[in-house]
C-alpha cells in the first residue's frame, strides 16, 4: 500500500448521477480505500457544476477537488477550478472517461487514481468557447458539431440493453453512432484559424458533416478523432469530416477508432491557437458532451495551463 496521503486536503465531488449511477455505488469502496490510506477529506454534496463550484469557492485554495464521476464531473468544476487555481485529481466512474482514459487510468482501478495523488500536480491547458450569444464557457476536452453532436443527444436516450447486452461507456457510444447515420446532417461550413502564421488564416471552406475541436485526443469512451493532440502543447485540434455519405461514414468510423483517419482524403486537420467555425445555417452542437442546441457560429481559444491537475502521467 502507498505512503498516507497527509500532504494535502481533498473535497470529494461525488456525482451521483455518473455513469448511470456507477460512481454512487462504488463511493462504499471507494471511500474505504480513502480511509485505509489515510486520506484527509470532506464530501461536497452538489446536483450540479455550479453548486460544486459554490461550495468549494467556501474552502482554502489548498484544498483540491477529487473528481469522482465522468468528464461531465470535471467540466462542471472548471470555473472555479481556474479561478482559484486549486487542484484536480480524478477517480473515473462515468461513462466515457475520455480524459482519464488519455492520462492512462480505468474506471474502478482506484488503486492507481489514488497513487496519482501522490504526484506534484502538472499544468493542463483548458479550451474557452464563445457563443454568438452568452459568455465564455470553459471546456476540458472539446466540443463537437454536426454528427458528433447528434450522436451525443442520441447518447442521452440510449437504452439501457441491446441485444440483450448492457450499454455503457464505448457500446452506449457505439450504439449512438450507428443511430445518428440514419439522420446524419450536412452543412456549408467555413473555419479559420489563427496561432498559426497571419492572423485570421482561411483553412477550410465547404460542406461538412462534422467538426470537432479538441483538447484531449479522444471521446466516446475511446474514439481517437484526435490522436496526436496533448493538453500541454498549447494548441488546440481541429478535425473535420467534409460531405461524406451514410457508407463512407461507416468504415470512416472504423479508422478513427484506430486512429487512422487524419489520411482520409475527406478528413481535414490543422493545430492552433483560436479557431472559428462559422456555419451557413445553424447545426447541432455539443460542448464537452453537453449538448448546447443548434449553433451557427462560435470560436475558441486556447488557455495554455489553466488548469493544476493532480492525475497526470
Amino acid at each position: 500500500m502507498s505512503a498516507p496521503l497527509l500532504q494535502r486536503r481533498y473535497a470529494v465531488v461525488l456525482n451521483t448521477q455518473a455513469g448511470r449511477g456507477l460512481a454512487l455505488r462504488e463511493w462504499p469502496r471507494l471511500e474505504q480505500e480513502m480511509q485505509a490510506r489515510g486520506v484527509a477529506y470532506q464530501l461536497v454534496e452538489a446536483q450540479s457544476g455550479p453548486e460544486a463550484c459554490a461550495a468549494l469557492a467556501e474552502l482554502p485554495p489548498d484544498v483540491a477537488a477529487l473528481a469522482v464521476g465522468g468528464d461531465g464531473t470535471a467540466h462542471g468544476l472548471l470555473p472555479e477550478l481556474t479561478r482559484s487555481g486549486r487542484a484536480l485529481g480524478l477517480v473515473p466512474l462515468g461513462s466515457g472517461n475520455d480524459l482519464a482514459g488519455m492520462l492512462g487510468l480505468r474506471a474502478g482501478d482506484f488503486a492507481a487514481a489514488l497513487d496519482r495523488l501522490e504526484r506534484p500536480p502538472q499544468r493542463l491547458d483548458v479550451l474557452e468557447v464563445t457563443l454568438e450569444s452568452g459568455a465564455p464557457t470553459l471546456l476540458l476536452n472539446g466540443l463537437g458539431m454536426g454528427f458528433d453532436a447528434q450522436v451525443a443527444a442520441l447518447m442521452a436516450v440510449a437504452p439501457a440493453r441491446w441485444f440483450g447486452l448492457p450499454l455503457s461507456g464505448f457500446s452506449r457510444y457505439l450504439w449512438a453512432a450507428l443511430s445518428g447515420l440514419r439522420g446524419l446532417e450536412s452543412g456549408m461550413l467555413s473555419v479559420t484559424l489563427d496561432g498559426q502564421g497571419p492572423q485570421e488564416q482561411p483553412f477550410y471552406s465547404g460542406p461538412a458533416c462534422l467538426a470537432a475541436i479538441m483538447n484531449g485526443s479522444r471521446y466516446g469512451g475511446g474514439f481517437l478523432i484526435a490522436p496526436g493532440a496533448d493538453p500541454q502543447d498549447g494548441l488546440l485540434n481541429v478535425v473535420l469530416g467534409a460531405q461524406l455519405s451514410r457508407p463512407a461514414l461507416l468504415p470512416l468510423m472504423a479508422r478513427v477508432l484506430r486512429g487512422s483517419h487524419l489520411s482520409h482524403p475527406q478528413v481535414h486537420h490543422a493545430r492552433a491557437q483560436q479557431a472559428t467555425l462559422s456555419w451557413r445555417t445553424p447545426i447541432q452542437t455539443h460542448l464537452d458532451g453537453e449538448l448546447a442546441g443548434r449553433q451557427q457560429k462560435l470560436s475558441v481559444r486556447v488557455l495554455p495551463g489553466a488548469l493544476s491537475v493532480l492525475s497526470g502521467r
